[in-house]
């Protein structure tokens, strides 16, 4: 299917902030009718996430004080690409670690979603893993979390109930769940 009727093209960019995790520009585009207009987009090094399931159907859960909504929310284990290079299984195997403890001796990928791609480039590498053993957190200085275990089967509610707000956390427990399902039959 053809579908180079719909792409937009640049004329320009515009950097606007350069920062640690974000950089931010502004650019005039060129719509698929010819018009101008601007675009903002927000520039990312990716992510990961991971779901660690216990052999008991329990997920290894945070709690964490989110800024920017000013509210404590319940997510998996994530954090960012330490470069863009980094493979992705590496960076997910870190952040399990660091910030639960946690180790796993099988790993699934999940896939990948684009958790904003109306403003931002960032790519969301999603991961189930397996075999856990514990460990000792490694957190970050500026990290501050709690760590919980729920049933798998209490997740799916609460996402299906919007109890579950964060989009990676209701993205890995939908996925988790059915992919159990079609292993179980």
């Amino acid at each position: 299917m053809d579908e180079t009727h719909l792409i937009e093209s640049t004329i320009s960019e515009k950097k606007i902030f350069d920062g640690d995790i974000l950089h931010v520009r502004v650019d005039q585009i060129l719509l698929p009718n010819g018009l101008p207009a601007t675009r903002e987009i927000i520039r990312h090094i990716g992510a990961v996430c991971v779901l660690p399931l216990t052999s008991d159907e329990k997920v290894v859960m945070e709690r964490q004080y989110r800024y920017p909504v000013a509210r404590i929310l319940r997510e998996i284990p994530a954090g960012k690409l330490d470069s863009a290079d980094e493979p992705p299984l590496d960076a997910v195997k870190r952040e399990l670690r660091e910030e639960t403890g946690y180790e796993a001796s099988e790993w699934i990928s999940l896939g990948k979603i684009l958790p904003a791609p109306a403003y931002c480039d960032e790519i969301l590498y999603l991961y189930l893993a397996l075999g856990l053993h514990a460990g000792s957190q490694e957190l970050d200085s500026d990290e501050f979390l709690d760590v919980e275990t729920v049933p798998l089967s209490e997740l799916v509610e609460d996402v299906m109930n919007g109890k579950i707000e964060d989009a990676k956390t209701q993205i890995a427990v939908l996925k988790t769940w059915n992919l159990l399902k079609k292993r179980n039959n």
